[in-house]
């Protein structure tokens, strides 16, 4: 395919301006319009289309009432506030760089005159395909200034996965992070004819292509640029309308473009900063790193909006930080709030547990001590007694120390389940996981969990401004869960199908999963209305409860998977911990110190993975099948107990396409690579688990 040539867009809908620009001569920037002045003229809550506007979920009085911002007037007003503040750090060799917010603003501007230069239209995408970076933000929000829609596309999609996104948005423009990821858009670039140029923003180009160009070309071309085009697509923008695209996983069909409206975003991030009491930077300045994906909502509201909103300082990892190198920049920058996926929190509790196995009997004795006494204290809310302060002096602030959240207040937890068993041993070191939960549909967060209303297990209450209801509860309250509030996405591009079935006539989103309130409005996820199991007899099971128990009878167990739709009887796919290649991310065949340490407490000297799976192992089988038979044991019916398991060769991944980027279950994928093991499961003679007979039939 041959690039269009390199063209400005001039768009009349951009000639209708609704309130006049004034130039800050200092920023080349927008004034802040007075509240709304901007006309909101959407009359619906949902739209399908691109250049749409919706109607907002305005509220008479409190958070609902706030008036909307754009992008821009967030930003600019973040810059009149703090702008000689960082906002923005990377490494570069040992050394840190620092950009100020005012820098951050002029950048971005400069992007979105060179993505203006070459011919970004308005309402299509900017696709940026890299780990997280000063240029990913910049590329980001520069495509929102000039009037395109921001589109993080996953790391690990296949050549035809980036081309399904780019083509979808209708993206003229491609940022890229190196080499590796460049060949992925040469191989599709043909299919893609709204494409007009790919940017590299990492590493020497290995080849010259026509409208190929490195980040430092790219940013020359917008500082050429004058800025009055800029200023005009600025203030024609309307907090209603859509600026970004979060492309949903796909693991159920084919990703959907999520629509988030600048309203979305800058709302979001207003309503949740004051619920987690962030600090504005002239106060204490907030410190955030930036590793998790940022194509999914949890990373971009936590590393670029809420920072932005209080004038936060990101820090960004490195691109192994999955890998290992995450827990040495902890320990560098000292966040001040973390999130971590499930799976980051457990690799840190089984690296200490692994430390612990090696201490000495003394040092093992009070870290146990310590580990009740946090436990206890913090269940039970009470004063913080003398045993509490003794053990927080000789314990906890040295664990918090080396895992560098020795000044984070908030520890968050999301994006997919997390095990009982890795929220009390983090409660037991004083660190309370806070669970936040919501979906890209709803800009990030619906509920979260904070220092003054926790609940072991729960996600917390409703954050201001929102609501949530049951529906169709059952006898125990158990419903679909679903969301109100500003939150709540425009729709999904060009799906009407798709946005009928999230959206009721009412406007409530319906998010798939189930869930039910306590007595205090506490909210539980029991599990996700796709992901139920109904077994051939009918009956209706969450398989999360299920699997969550399996790993905390067996501590051996890594990941869990629960079988049985339309089949006569439950199943599970079980893997055993174990160690993970530095460089690609891939499981390897040793097993943890944790793990073998465990084997040798049950009498077995594996210490390979290949060691135990396939029954070779039967003393480790024995105690598996003990720990399933305890499990089976609080089932609530003969239904829902697990009557076969199998251990396999390797444990799930996110290079092995068993796991999502945040670490979340791909069922289907699994169901499907599996397929053989799960249909042998099957096929055999169902033997009864008896006292006499603790192995399942072989």
């Amino acid at each position: 395919m041959k690039f269009f040539p390199k063209v400005k867009i001039t768009n009349p809908k951009l000639l209708n301006i609704s309130i006049l620009m004034t130039i800050n001569g200092c920023l080349g920037a927008t004034a802040r319009p007075n509240s709304l002045s901007l006309p909101i003229k959407g009359t619906d809550l949902w739209t399908l289309h691109r250049d749409g506007e919706v109607k907002l979920r305005m509220g008479e009085s409190g958070p609902e009432a706030e008036p909307p911002l754009t992008v821009n007037q967030m930003f600019t007003s973040t810059v009149q506030r703090f702008g000689n503040y960082n906002a923005l750090s990377w490494k570069e060799g040992e050394q840190w760089k620092t950009m100020t917010y005012n820098d951050y603003y002029k950048t971005c501007r400069t992007a979105a005159k060179g993505f203006l230069k070459l011919g970004l239209e308005r309402y299509h995408g900017v696709g940026i395909l890299g780990f997280n970076s000063v240029e990913w933000f910049i590329a980001d929000i520069g495509a929102i200034l000039a009037g395109g829609f921001a589109v993080g596309i996953y790391t690990t999609n296949s050549p035809e996965a980036c081309q399904y996104v780019a083509e979808n948005c209708q993206a003229n423009i491609l940022v890229v992070e190196n080499h590796k990821q460049l060949q992925k858009i040469l191989q599709v670039q043909d299919k893609l004819p709204h494409l007009k140029a790919i940017i590299q923003y990492k590493d020497e180009l290995k080849e010259k292509k026509p409208n190929l160009y490195t980040w430092a070309e790219f940013m020359k071309l917008g500082r050429d640029e004058p800025d009055a085009q800029l200023d005009d697509i600025i203030s024609s923008q309307k907090p209603n309308q859509c600026c970004t695209l979060i492309y949903t996983s796909g693991t159920t069909g084919q990703p959907k473009g999520v629509m988030l409206s600048h309203d979305n975003l800058t709302w979001t991030a207003f309503v949740t900063g004051q619920d987690v009491s962030l600090t504005d930077a002239d106060k204490l300045q907030e410190v955030i790193v930036s590793y998790l994906p940022l194509s999914h909502i949890a990373a971009q509201m936590i590393d670029v909006w809420l920072p932005m909103k209080a004038g936060g300082v990101t820090y960004f990892a490195q691109p192994d930080a999955l890998k290992g190198s995450l827990a040495n920049t902890l320990r560098e920058i000292r966040p001040t709030a973390f999130m971590g996926v499930p799976r980051v929190w457990e690799k840190m509790q089984e690296k200490m547990k692994s430390i612990g196995a090696k201490s000495s009997t003394v040092r093992r004795k009070v870290a146990s001590w310590a580990k009740d006494v946090g436990l206890q204290t913090n269940l039970n809310k009470m004063e913080k007694p003398l045993n509490y302060r003794l053990a927080k002096c000789l314990v906890f602030r040295k664990v918090r120390k080396a895992l560098g959240l020795d000044r984070c207040t908030r520890c968050y937890t999301g994006a997919a389940p997390i095990t009982k068993d890795t929220l009390e041993f983090f409660l037991s070191l004083d660190i309370p996981l806070f669970e936040l939960y919501g979906m890209s549909e709803s800009s990030g967060p619906q509920t979260i969990s904070l220092p003054d209303a926790f609940r072991l297990t729960s996600c917390g209450k409703v954050i201001p401004g929102c609501k949530t209801k049951i529906f169709n509860p059952d006898v125990d309250g158990n419903g679909e869960i679903c969301f109100w509030g500003r939150h709540v996405f425009m729709g999904y591009l060009n799906m009407p199908d798709k946005t009928e079935e999230a959206l009721d006539s009412d406007g409530w989103l319906h998010s798939g999963d189930l869930g039910k309130h306590d007595q205090d409005n506490f909210l539980f996820i029991t599990g996700r209305i796709k992901e139920l199991i109904i077994t051939a007899g009918g009956e209706n099971i969450p398989p999360v409860p299920i699997e969550d128990a399996v790993k905390e009878a067996v501590p051996l167990i890594s990941n869990a998977m629960l079988i049985g739709d339309k089949r006569k009887f439950l199943s599970m796919l079980l893997t055993i911990k174990c160690q993970v290649n530095n460089e690609t991310g891939a499981p390897e065949d040793e097993q943890t110190p944790e793990a073998v340490e465990l084997c040798r407490k049950l009498g077995s000297n594996s210490t390979r993975v290949s060691e135990i799976a396939g029954g070779r192992d039967r003393v480790v089988y024995a105690a598996i099948q003990e720990g399933i038979n305890r499990v089976n044991e609080k089932a609530t019916s003969n239904a829902q107990r697990i009557q076969k398991w199998t251990v396999l060769e390797k444990d799930f991944s996110i290079p092995g396409g068993e796991l999502g980027p945040t670490m979340k279950l791909k069922r289907p994928v699994v169901m499907k690579m599996y397929k053989d093991q799960i249909e042998n499961i099957y096929k055999e003679v169902l033997t009864p688990t008896t006292p006499d007979n603790p192995l399942p039939s072989k």
